[in-house]
């Protein structure tokens, strides 16, 4: 019998502000097996903000803690949302875990893959859920594309894509959102990892897990800005192109710059042996819009919409239960119903700590290539055998050959 769930919300910033309207959502539609009873933030006004919205769909008002160790203390929730800054991802969620509390963890799952492997192993020794909360996969569009791809074989055989783009749109480093991003001890690195494991992720739906990568990545536009009168200067990349191999065969390329003059471009396709499938041009969060189009050798063609519609008229009414429930197609939205319903039924979710740690290491072949200056093997990063890009900021987390002591778990 499912239970309800007591969630708590960690990091009431930007990116929680989706994820609360996700549970409003869910509320809306009539899922009531869970109760936000704690919202947490070092800024008690942001957790405070979050508790009245909380209140505004449920009735009941969370309670309100500036330490996410005195919410565990106070045994405030079985499960968490950890919506924190990346550094924090690691710390945060193992804690919770080790005090019997589930997790979904926001992307990337970790700061670094020693990070992300640390949570994963920690939610299989506590026999807990660790979930990676990731919102494109589970869209309309990617499931479309996922099923056209690899169940419909609607381009055959597939052999590679070219995911590019170049704009200048340099970050602004003064803008709070963006002061520990292009800080890469803080955040692990910019949009490789950031938006980028939107993509990763993706890729590794549509085409399985990854052989090798080869990279070259540039700090072309340093952002800065001022901190108690000292400069801080962002060292992450602000442009990269990556050959992405997968143990599948399919080789991509995946290229992006945020500081080109002149003429912006984006251009966004996948190739198979009879036909390819055009996005309309987003690098990072591909087929959210249903704009895209499909064409054949023989120069026949099909839009993303009616293959949408193909799509869900083939699906049987468990299908649909499970990949939209109430006819959901948001997807922030499901990533909080899947984590609820997996904590709620004691299931695995569709993207556990382990899943999240695969994407990431995406990110991450690409970041130690462009260290190397050579072709990495993923499953190399996978087992943290390779950490020369990393190894700085696992130094600063404590992460570095070090392991955490067991915690006695709370009944």
């Amino acid at each position: 019998m499912a239970k309800k769930v007591r969630l708590a919300i960690v990091g009431c910033g930007g990116i929680a502000r989706g994820h609360m309207n996700g549970y409003r959502t869910l509320r809306e539609k009539g899922m009531r097996n869970f109760t936000i009873t704690a919202c947490c933030d070092p800024n008690e006004d942001a957790a405070n903000e979050f508790a009245e919205t909380a209140k505004g769909f449920q009735r009941t008002r969370p309670a309100v803690y500036a330490d996410y160790e005195q919410m565990l203390a106070a045994g405030a929730a079985d499960a968490a949302d950890v919506c924190t800054p990346h550094g924090l991802h690691h710390t945060v969620g193992c804690a919770c875990l080790e005090s019997g509390v589930h997790v979904m963890i926001e992307k990337p799952i970790g700061i670094t893959v020693r990070a992300s492997r640390l949570i994963a192993e920690t939610a299989d020794r506590t026999g807990l859920i660790a979930a990676t909360a990731e919102n494109i996969r589970r869209s309309l569009g990617q499931r479309v594309v996922h099923w056209a791809i690899n169940t419909k074989g609607i381009i055959g055989q597939p052999r590679t894509f070219f995911s590019q783009g170049a704009c200048y749109s340099p970050f602004p480093g003064d803008a709070p959102p963006f002061r520990w991003r292009i800080q890469r001890l803080l955040s692990g690195g910019l949009m490789v990892m950031d938006s980028g494991a939107h993509f990763v992720d993706s890729m590794r739906y549509f085409f399985g897990d990854l052989e090798r990568a080869y990279a070259e990545a540039s700090l072309f536009e340093p952002a800065s800005f001022s901190d108690n009168g000292k400069t801080v200067v962002s060292d992450c990349e602000d442009t990269w192109t990556a050959i992405l191999t997968f143990k599948s065969g399919v080789v991509g390329t995946w290229s992006w710059s945020n500081v080109q003059k002149g003429h912006g471009y984006r251009n966004v396709v996948y190739y198979g042996a009879e036909g390819s499938i055009r996005d309309t041009g987003d690098v990072f969060h591909g087929f959210q819009s249903l704009g895209g189009e499909i064409k054949w050798g023989d120069d026949r063609t099909m839009s993303m919409q009616d293959l949408a519609i193909e799509f869900l008229l083939g699906l049987s009414k468990d299908e649909k239960a499970r990949l939209f429930p109430y006819g959901i197609t948001n997807g922030m939205t499901l990533e909080c119903w899947d984590f609820i319903d997996a904590v709620a039924r004691g299931r695995r979710p569709e993207l556990d700590a382990w899943d999240g740690l695969k994407a990431k290491a995406i990110s991450e072949t690409v970041y130690e290539s462009a260290a190397a200056g050579k072709a990495i093997a993923f499953d190399d990063v996978v087992a943290c055998k390779v950490e020369k890009y990393q190894g700085p900021i696992n130094r600063r987390w404590g992460l570095a050959g070090t392991k955490r002591k067991a915690k006695k778990r709370r009944k």
